[in-house]
């Protein structure tokens, strides 16, 4: 069990917001009651502090669509580059970043490294999480040289990070006894939530949906790492449903001939086409389609027949998929600021900075309304929408799945010309800006030519400048 440390006037702050906030609690709980019980589970198994099941409200909500500024996804909020570490791989069909099993492994496995790291105290473990281990142990060597305490609350952290620990204490405290502080919790119920079921191939949600008996939006919000219409093609082979509806999906995929489970649409190749082209055509990768097709490379020849996988029903059947979840922000945004969009192909050499500046809108925005980060690649031939006229970015979403009701500040983005000092490296250039190496080899692409950066050279970044000390 972490203390609390009511006595501390960041804490106090927090909790004051949230006692005062109790529908913004009970709104979060409610997302929480079908992944709140697993999350216990994987936590007293490995005997580690049991408020770091609340972990998940500070990140995400319990939005297990929650995607940040930062490029960070899923309840707990992993980047691309440390989901990689703990094995969680991003694809075309599946964001593993957003599996609530392998992300909670993930994520404890991630802090109980953090912990053993660092002095064996969670709270710097939990600050690392937040904002990185390099930059913890750079605030600490900077109190050790100053002869000050090493405790989270005499470490001059990010200012994020400052409040991120804070938070989570303020929520345990609320929990632990709310009474205490006058607030009424919506209980959940202390029992498995979901099962997981082996479908042995690769499956139709909408398809699996009705062969469990439940909602398109229940499938996805019990498997939200699927990207599409459909599971991946090449496995695992398993999906989560609720406890109950376990032995019906059984049943009914044991009755399913495999020629059902997806549909299927005949192509035949055309002059000027690619493998590739035809997969952006129907929404699916060359990847796919080679092994659908049970092809050894890309290579086609006009007039061939290609079987393609297709979704079984229309694209609004599978609002919950990374493509219809866009759609509804858009949709959402343009209601909500009176704006039509503008169409944008992306040419190369574009980026979010550049964009942003010719049609004088937010970087932030611009990447909020097309569903990325700022710092995100963009492709050439990729479209955006562009809302000109708006001042600033719109409100979250009024979905039931949506991240409201953060105390956090919001993000400001600024390109920054660094000038490389003795000594630094881009690991160390990352952890002083909060910002990860990929990312910045991502903005300067001149780097990839370079073994070694030195003292001099300069290197474009884009920080958020409400994260910096």
């Amino acid at each position: 069990m972490l203390e609390h440390h009511l006595d501390e006037a960041r804490v106090q702050s927090e909790l004051q917001w949230y006692a005062s906030h109790p529908e913004y609690l009970n709104r979060v709980a409610a997302r929480a009651s079908r992944y709140l019980y697993h999350i216990v589970e994987a936590i007293e198994q490995r005997q580690m502090p049991m408020e770091l099941a609340l972990l998940p409200i500070v990140e995400s909500a319990f939005d297990p669509f929650a995607y940040s500024h930062g490029r960070a996804s899923g309840l707990w909020q992993f980047i691309p580059a440390t989901a990689r570490s703990f094995d969680m791989q991003v694809d075309y069909w599946h964001d593993g970043r957003r599996d609530v099993r392998r992300a909670t492994n993930g994520a404890l496995n991630y802090l109980q490294r953090l912990h053993d790291r660092l002095d064996a105290d969670w709270l710097l473990a939990l600050a690392g999480y937040n904002s990185g281990e390099g930059n913890v142990r750079y605030s600490m060597r900077k109190n050790t040289k100053a002869g000050k305490p090493l405790d989270f609350f005499s470490l001059g952290l990010l200012k994020e990070t400052r409040a991120y620990v804070p938070r989570l204490l303020a929520i345990s405290a609320i929990i632990a006894d709310p009474a205490k502080y006058n607030v009424e919790l919506l209980s959940i119920a202390d029992e498995p939530y979901w099962e997981m079921v082996d479908i042995g191939s690769q499956l139709d949600l909408a398809i699996a949906a009705e062969a469990a008996e439940i909602s398109m939006e229940e499938l996805y919000l019990l498997n939200p790492a699927y990207n599409k219409w459909s599971t991946h093609p090449d496995g695992p082979h398993e999906l989560l449903v609720p406890v109950k509806q376990a032995q019906i999906l059984r049943t009914n995929l044991a009755t399913l001939p495999m020629h059902r489970r997806m549909a299927w649409q005949r192509h035949l190749v055309k002059s000027g086409e690619s493998l590739s082209v035809i997969a952006a055509e129907y929404n699916t990768s060359a990847a796919t389609l080679r092994q659908a097709n049970k092809l050894r490379g890309n290579l086609i020849r006009i007039g061939q027949s290609l079987m393609i996988p297709v979704s079984v029903n229309a694209s609004e059947a599978y609002e919950l998929s990374a493509a219809g979840r866009l759609k509804a922000r858009q949709d959402y945004t343009e209601k909500k600021i009176g704006v039509t969009p503008e169409h944008y192909v992306v040419k190369s050499g574009d980026s979010f900075w550049d964009i942003s500046r010719a049609y004088k809108v937010p970087m932030a925005s611009l990447a909020k309304w097309n569903g990325m980060a700022p710092t995100d690649p963009l492709m050439p031939g990729q479209q955006l929408l562009i809302f000109s006229g708006a001042e600033q970015d719109s409100a979250p979403s009024p979905s039931a799945w949506s991240t409201v009701g953060l105390p956090s500040s919001q993000e400001v983005i600024r390109k920054v010309n660094y000038r490389v000092r003795e000594g630094e490296s881009l690991a160390l250039i990352a952890n002083k800006f909060n910002l990860s190496v990929a990312s910045i080899k991502q903005w300067n692409q001149s780097l990839g030519r370079k073994k070694y950066i030195q003292p001099g050279d300069h290197v474009t970044l884009y920080v958020d400048v409400t994260q910096t000390e």
